[in-house]
Protein backbone atom coordinates (compact mmCIF):
# COMPACT_ATOMS: atom_id res chain seq x y z
CA UNK A 1 0.00 0.00 0.00
CA UNK A 2 1.89 3.06 -1.14
CA UNK A 3 1.89 5.94 1.68
CA UNK A 4 3.79 9.53 0.79
CA UNK A 5 3.27 13.10 0.09
CA UNK A 6 3.28 15.26 -3.16
CA UNK A 7 3.77 18.45 -3.66
CA UNK A 8 1.39 20.60 -5.90
CA UNK A 9 2.54 23.92 -7.31
CA UNK A 10 1.35 25.95 -9.92
CA UNK A 11 2.92 24.91 -13.32
CA UNK A 12 4.12 27.90 -14.52
CA UNK A 13 5.65 30.32 -12.38
CA UNK A 14 6.34 27.45 -9.46
CA UNK A 15 3.84 29.15 -6.57
CA UNK A 16 3.48 25.92 -3.94
CA UNK A 17 0.16 25.17 -3.66
CA UNK A 18 -0.05 22.61 -1.66
CA UNK A 19 1.00 19.13 -0.24
CA UNK A 20 -1.43 16.20 -0.38
CA UNK A 21 -0.29 13.36 1.57
CA UNK A 22 -2.02 10.34 0.35
CA UNK A 23 -2.31 6.19 0.56
CA UNK A 24 -3.49 4.04 -2.33
CA UNK A 25 -3.62 0.26 -3.07
CA UNK A 26 -5.72 -1.90 -5.37
CA UNK A 27 -8.52 -3.74 -3.75
CA UNK A 28 -11.39 -6.32 -4.66
CA UNK A 29 -13.22 -3.47 -6.59
CA UNK A 30 -10.33 -2.51 -8.41
CA UNK A 31 -8.21 0.77 -7.18
CA UNK A 32 -8.70 3.01 -4.32
CA UNK A 33 -7.00 6.45 -3.30
CA UNK A 34 -7.27 8.31 -0.38
CA UNK A 35 -5.84 12.28 0.27
CA UNK A 36 -5.57 15.27 2.77
CA UNK A 37 -4.36 18.46 1.23
CA UNK A 38 -2.83 20.70 3.51
CA UNK A 39 -1.35 24.36 2.83
CA UNK A 40 2.53 24.72 2.79
CA UNK A 41 1.87 25.67 6.35
CA UNK A 42 0.21 22.54 7.66
CA UNK A 43 -3.05 23.67 7.01
CA UNK A 44 -5.81 21.40 5.89
CA UNK A 45 -7.85 22.52 3.30
CA UNK A 46 -8.99 19.72 1.50
CA UNK A 47 -9.34 15.80 0.74
CA UNK A 48 -9.75 13.24 -2.06
CA UNK A 49 -11.17 10.00 -1.75
CA UNK A 50 -11.37 8.30 -5.34
CA UNK A 51 -12.68 4.42 -6.07
CA UNK A 52 -11.90 2.70 -9.28
CA UNK A 53 -13.84 -0.74 -11.14
CA UNK A 54 -11.58 -3.37 -12.29
CA UNK A 55 -11.85 -1.29 -15.81
CA UNK A 56 -10.54 2.28 -14.21
CA UNK A 57 -14.03 3.46 -14.29
CA UNK A 58 -14.62 5.78 -11.30
CA UNK A 59 -16.58 3.89 -9.01
CA UNK A 60 -17.13 6.50 -6.53
CA UNK A 61 -15.55 10.16 -6.19
CA UNK A 62 -15.56 12.34 -3.36
CA UNK A 63 -13.86 16.02 -3.32
CA UNK A 64 -13.93 18.51 -0.48
CA UNK A 65 -11.81 21.57 -1.15
CA UNK A 66 -12.91 25.70 0.69
CA UNK A 67 -15.80 23.86 1.98
CA UNK A 68 -17.21 23.23 -1.17
CA UNK A 69 -18.12 18.94 -1.77
CA UNK A 70 -18.53 17.00 -4.96
CA UNK A 71 -19.62 13.50 -5.35
CA UNK A 72 -19.31 11.96 -8.58
CA UNK A 73 -19.47 8.78 -10.20
CA UNK A 74 -19.54 7.04 -13.62
CA UNK A 75 -23.20 6.78 -14.03
CA UNK A 76 -24.35 7.65 -17.57
CA UNK A 77 -21.24 9.26 -18.36
CA UNK A 78 -20.03 10.90 -15.45
CA UNK A 79 -22.38 12.63 -12.88
CA UNK A 80 -21.82 14.31 -9.71
CA UNK A 81 -23.20 16.28 -7.05
CA UNK A 82 -21.85 19.88 -6.26
CA UNK A 83 -22.56 21.40 -2.46
CA UNK A 84 -22.30 24.50 -1.34
CA UNK A 85 -19.97 25.85 2.06
CA UNK A 86 -23.40 26.36 3.50
CA UNK A 87 -24.84 23.10 2.76
CA UNK A 88 -28.40 24.44 2.03
CA UNK A 89 -27.53 24.01 -2.25
CA UNK A 90 -26.63 21.72 -4.34
CA UNK A 91 -26.36 21.32 -8.09
CA UNK A 92 -26.25 18.38 -10.34
CA UNK A 93 -24.33 17.74 -13.24
CA UNK A 94 -23.78 15.17 -16.06
CA UNK A 95 -22.04 14.77 -19.12
CA UNK A 96 -21.39 11.96 -21.68
CA UNK A 97 -17.86 11.78 -20.08
CA UNK A 98 -15.27 9.20 -19.65
CA UNK A 99 -13.55 10.25 -16.47
CA UNK A 100 -12.85 12.81 -14.00
CA UNK A 101 -9.97 14.87 -13.54
CA UNK A 102 -8.50 17.41 -11.07
CA UNK A 103 -5.26 18.74 -9.53
CA UNK A 104 -4.77 15.82 -7.56
CA UNK A 105 -2.42 12.93 -8.93
CA UNK A 106 -4.82 10.10 -8.27
CA UNK A 107 -6.98 11.61 -11.59
CA UNK A 108 -3.74 10.86 -13.53
CA UNK A 109 -3.28 7.17 -12.62
CA UNK A 110 -7.12 7.02 -12.86
CA UNK A 111 -6.83 7.69 -16.25
CA UNK A 112 -3.79 5.63 -17.31
CA UNK A 113 -5.65 2.83 -15.92
CA UNK A 114 -8.64 3.74 -17.83
CA UNK A 115 -7.03 3.62 -21.17
CA UNK A 116 -4.55 0.97 -20.55
CA UNK A 117 -2.15 1.78 -22.95
CA UNK A 118 0.17 -0.21 -24.91
CA UNK A 119 3.76 1.37 -25.26
CA UNK A 120 4.26 2.32 -28.98
CA UNK A 121 6.41 5.47 -30.20
CA UNK A 122 4.53 5.56 -32.93
CA UNK A 123 0.89 4.65 -31.82
CA UNK A 124 -2.08 7.16 -32.11
CA UNK A 125 -3.01 9.30 -29.30
CA UNK A 126 -6.35 8.53 -27.51
CA UNK A 127 -8.74 10.84 -27.15
CA UNK A 128 -10.71 11.00 -24.10
CA UNK A 129 -13.52 13.31 -22.60
CA UNK A 130 -13.14 14.32 -18.94
CA UNK A 131 -15.44 16.58 -16.58
CA UNK A 132 -12.89 19.00 -14.42
CA UNK A 133 -12.89 19.66 -11.18
CA UNK A 134 -11.05 23.02 -10.95
CA UNK A 135 -9.84 25.06 -7.09
CA UNK A 136 -10.73 26.29 -5.38
CA UNK A 137 -14.39 26.12 -5.44
CA UNK A 138 -14.60 22.81 -7.62
CA UNK A 139 -15.91 24.23 -10.68
CA UNK A 140 -16.87 21.75 -13.07
CA UNK A 141 -15.88 21.79 -16.54
CA UNK A 142 -15.51 19.78 -19.70
CA UNK A 143 -12.23 18.92 -21.23
CA UNK A 144 -10.97 16.80 -24.42
CA UNK A 145 -6.95 15.71 -23.93
CA UNK A 146 -5.26 13.17 -25.81
CA UNK A 147 -3.26 10.27 -24.48
CA UNK A 148 -0.28 8.15 -26.07
CA UNK A 149 2.70 6.01 -24.11
CA UNK A 150 5.44 6.52 -26.29
CA UNK A 151 7.83 4.78 -23.33
CA UNK A 152 7.90 2.56 -20.90
CA UNK A 153 11.43 1.83 -19.21
CA UNK A 154 12.50 -0.14 -16.02
CA UNK A 155 15.00 0.81 -13.80
CA UNK A 156 16.68 -1.27 -11.32
CA UNK A 157 16.10 -0.25 -7.29
CA UNK A 158 16.90 -1.66 -3.81
CA UNK A 159 13.38 -2.82 -4.18
CA UNK A 160 13.72 -4.50 -7.28
CA UNK A 161 12.56 -3.21 -11.00
CA UNK A 162 10.67 -0.12 -11.07
CA UNK A 163 8.83 0.40 -14.21
CA UNK A 164 8.14 3.40 -15.62
CA UNK A 165 5.46 4.76 -17.69
CA UNK A 166 6.41 8.23 -19.99
CA UNK A 167 2.82 9.59 -21.01
CA UNK A 168 2.07 12.25 -23.59
CA UNK A 169 -0.75 14.09 -22.79
CA UNK A 170 -1.72 17.38 -25.19
CA UNK A 171 -4.91 19.58 -24.29
CA UNK A 172 -6.76 19.45 -27.74
CA UNK A 173 -8.60 23.03 -26.92
CA UNK A 174 -4.59 24.63 -26.56
CA UNK A 175 -2.68 21.96 -28.14
CA UNK A 176 -0.34 22.26 -25.33
CA UNK A 177 1.59 19.12 -24.57
CA UNK A 178 3.25 17.81 -20.80
CA UNK A 179 5.11 14.66 -20.05
CA UNK A 180 3.79 12.25 -17.19
CA UNK A 181 5.70 9.19 -15.46
CA UNK A 182 3.56 6.95 -13.78
CA UNK A 183 5.30 3.82 -11.86
CA UNK A 184 2.37 1.01 -11.22
CA UNK A 185 0.23 3.64 -8.90
CA UNK A 186 2.06 6.73 -7.81
CA UNK A 187 3.14 9.41 -10.10
CA UNK A 188 6.87 10.12 -10.42
CA UNK A 189 6.87 13.39 -11.97
CA UNK A 190 3.96 15.61 -13.62
CA UNK A 191 3.30 19.47 -14.07
CA UNK A 192 2.59 20.99 -11.08
CA UNK A 193 3.20 17.66 -9.01
CA UNK A 194 6.44 16.21 -7.19
CA UNK A 195 6.76 13.19 -5.55
CA UNK A 196 8.41 14.78 -2.12
CA UNK A 197 8.10 11.37 0.13
CA UNK A 198 7.19 7.70 -0.82
CA UNK A 199 7.42 5.22 2.29
CA UNK A 200 6.71 2.48 0.65
CA UNK A 201 6.71 1.09 -3.37
CA UNK A 202 4.21 1.31 -5.56
CA UNK A 203 1.62 -1.45 -6.41
CA UNK A 204 1.74 -3.10 -10.02
CA UNK A 205 -1.94 -3.88 -11.47
CA UNK A 206 -2.49 -6.98 -13.35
Amino acid sequence: MPRGRYSLHDPHDHTPLAHEHFQCAPGPSGWRYVSRLTTPAGDDTGSVDLTLDDLGRPLRLELHASSWQVRGAALDGVTWVRTDPTGTRATEGNVPAHAFTGTSPAFLIAISRLLRLAPSPSSPATRIRLVAFTDPVLAPRTVDQSWSLPRRETHATDNGPLTVDEYRVTALDTGEQHTVHIAGDVVLAAPGIELEDLETPPSTFD
